[in-house]
C-alpha cells in the first residue's frame, strides 16, 4: 500500500474554475478535471518561468515530484484543448499560503517540514 501525498503549498485557488468551448453547453461536453495543485505547478512553471527547483520548494515537494505533477497538469491542458473538452480545476492534496508551518496528509496525519518532526 503506498503512503497518502502530502499537502502541496499553493498560492491561491483560480479565479476561475472551469473553461470551455464557446458556444457549447457544459451539459454536452467531456469534462477533463485539473488539481489544483496540478494548476500551480502549470501557474510556476509556464506562467511565472520558474525553473523546477525553485517551484518545487514553493509547493513544498521535490523536484522529481514536481516534474510529474507538471507533466499531469500539460497532458490535461492538451487534452481539454484537442479535443474540445471542458477543464475543471479542482481538489487535490493541497493547503493555501507560502508560511512554511507543519502540513498535514489528507488523512489528518502532520507532514515533517525542514527541521520539524511530524
Amino acid at each position: 500500500m503506498s503512503r497518502p501525498p502530502c499537502c502541496r503549498r499553493i498560492a491561491a485557488g483560480p479565479a476561475v474554475a472551469v473553461f470551455k468551448p464557446a458556444g457549447i453547453p457544459t451539459c454536452r461536453l467531456e469534462l477533463v478535471t485539473m488539481t489544483l495543485d496540478e494548476y500551480e505547478a502549470l501557474r510556476l512553471a509556464d506562467l511565472e518561468g520558474q525553473y523546477h527547483a525553485e517551484a518545487a520548494t514553493a509547493m513544498g515537494v521535490s523536484r522529481p515530484t514536481f516534474g510529474r505533477i507538471l507533466e499531469a497538469a500539460r497532458r490535461k491542458v492538451a487534452a481539454a484543448l484537442t479535443h474540445g473538452s471542458a477543464l475543471l480545476i479542482e481538489g487535490g492534496p493541497v493547503t493555501t499560503g507560502t508560511q512554511g508551518g507543519p502540513r498535514r496528509h489528507r488523512c489528518g496525519r502532520h507532514c515533517a517540514t525542514k527541521g520539524q518532526e511530524p
